[in-house]
């Protein structure tokens, strides 16, 4: 089982930023897709950014486009959220979580229910 440890969560004004973290236990076939979702409270989770360790290709949700970017750094085995522009809507708990790759984009459309490996989360807070 793929282990995935996020960090970098704290709390943050209108217009700030943040870089998220995530370590992940293992490079392998269960963990070539790496996303980050979100759940704020009475929310259910939604997808933000998904990465392919090994091309790159990066996928986002219209809500974050153009203010994060997610990246990675397969020698430390880490995967990174930076936020930008951060609003009060971006304020949830984020998670990382991974998958294996099945040729298609990692996308990150849904809840998430394809990813079987997930972090603990970390608190994201933005307000004035």
């Amino acid at each position: 089982q793929v282990q995935l440890a996020e960090s970098g969560g704290g709390s943050v004004q209108p217009g700030g930023s943040l870089r998220l973290s995530c370590v992940v236990s293992e490079y392998s076939a269960n963990s070539r897709c790496v996303a980050w979702f979100r759940q704020a409270p009475g929310k259910g989770r939604e997808g933000v950014a998904g990465i392919n360790r090994i091309f790159g290709n990066t996928a986002y949700a219209d809500s974050v486009k153009g203010r994060f970017t997610i990246s990675r750094d397969n020698g430390k085995n880490t995967v990174f959220l930076q936020m930008n522009n951060m609003i009060p809507g971006d304020s949830a708990t984020y998670y990382c979580a991974a998958r294996k790759f099945d040729g298609g984009p990692c996308s990150v459309d849904g809840p998430g229910n394809e990813y079987p490996s997930w972090g603990q989360g970390t608190q994201v807070t933005v307000s004035s």
